[in-house]
């Protein structure tokens, strides 16, 4: 799988590391009233989807940038690869 990395083009899935659900960018507000329940679901709840999902991947042999990557989980087809940073910006949405 090639992953078309924003800075440095296009790059082996291998020089990467999977690290999950993209949504991990969007911690709870740990001063809510429901922090702890919160914080629970962020850390042990996540989906499995068939299709399109957002996921975090970090360039370990490279340049050690985190990636958001669109990939569709039945076909690993890549349709978008943005900077964490730049979605984390925007809180969470793409550009």
């Amino acid at each position: 799988m090639i992953i078309n990395h924003p800075l440095l083009g296009p790059r082996d899935s291998s020089e990467f590391v999977y690290l999950g659900d993209a949504r991990l960018l969007n911690r709870p507000d740990w001063q809510a009233d429901n922090a702890l329940e919160q914080f629970i679901d962020y850390g042990h709840t996540r989906e499995n989807p068939a299709g399109l999902h957002r996921e975090l991947w970090y360039h370990e042999q490279g340049d050690r940038s985190w990636l958001v990557v669109t990939r569709n989980t039945v076909t690993h087809e890549i349709t978008q690869v943005e900077l964490a940073r730049d979605v984390a910006r925007t809180g969470g949405r793409s550009k």
